[in-house]
């Protein structure tokens, strides 16, 4: 609702005699509204951004400007975007109906300028943005992101945020190695897996991260460790000596979440995940 007031003079003989001020009102006729297809983000995800004007007046716009601060925070003396426009994935409907294509700068901010909106209508405007290494990860991280619209005879922009928040979930991975790599027949070997996780949150038992494996050639006997101590089989881990099949027990590995430092210098975030190591070494059966 813009607001305006209004006073009168009058003047006679050098004198001079102020009326009272009136206020009236003129009712805003557009309204704007971001949101995000999701609540959360995750490393190297992405985020569907909705922005909608609604014209519920009589008057028709032409040359509106919509521009989007793609997430943009205080860092330093400067500032970081933790979000990037994903090229050719913007369209613009009114009514519903995909319009022709309009100028978009890309450069933060995001600026889609030529917008147009009849009188009784809704545009909307939806695109894509990559969470990229500023987008902060730890397990309070969020990214909040303010849509602006300007131009086009506005009395005053009409702004709204939307805010996403970092998923808190392990995310975890494995690698495996071996040694030594060249073996005799009856020599003996040792695998080394490595379980990785690169989120914010650990495991815990009740997750019940189980690692399989099946080795060939055979190893007998074998003996594991999990993080240096050794597992008992039966317990910790069950392994088949005729099939080679090997598995831990449910619920014994557990991976720390990882940890997420911010570069002071230039406001990138990196990763260095929680581990969880099991080696086994064995003799290959002949």
């Amino acid at each position: 609702m813009a607001t305006f007031t209004n006073q009168a003079t009058l003047t006679y003989r050098g004198s001079v005699v102020n009326s009272n001020i009136v206020t009236g009102e003129i009712p805003e006729t557009l309204t704007l509204t971001k949101d995000a297809l999701s609540v959360t983000y995750e490393p190297n995800g992405s985020v569907i951004y909705i922005v909608n004007v609604v014209n519920s007046g009589d008057r028709a716009y032409s040359a509106l400007t919509l521009s989007d601060d793609l997430g943009a925070y205080a860092f330093g003396t400067g500032t970081v975007t933790p979000l990037t426009f994903t090229e050719g994935s913007l369209s613009y409907y009114i009514d519903g109906v995909l319009q022709p294509a309009t100028a978009i700068s890309v450069a933060p901010p995001l600026t889609v300028s030529g917008l147009s909106l009849p009188a009784n209508s809704v545009l909307t405007v939806v695109y894509r943005a990559e969470v990229n290494e500023f987008a902060p990860l730890g397990a309070d991280g969020q990214i909040v992101n303010t849509a602006t619209l300007t131009g086009g005879g506005l009395t005053a922009p009409l702004s709204d945020s939307a805010t996403v928040t970092v998923g808190e979930t392990p995310r975890l991975d494995i690698t495996k190695a071996i040694t030594p790599v060249v073996i005799g027949a009856d020599g003996q070997v040792t695998y080394t897996l490595t379980i990785l996780n690169y989120g914010n949150t650990a495991t815990v038992a009740t997750d019940n991260v189980t690692v399989t494996d099946t080795f060939d050639p055979i190893l007998d006997p074998i003996s594991v460790t999990y993080n240096g101590v050794a597992w008992t089989a039966g317990v910790d881990y069950t392994y088949n000596s005729t099939s080679g099949e090997f598995s831990s027990a449910p619920g014994a590995v557990t991976v720390p979440a990882a940890t997420y430092v911010q570069d002071p210098d230039s406001g990138a975030w990196s990763v260095t995940p929680g581990q969880a190591v099991i080696t086994v070494t064995g003799t290959i059966s002949g």
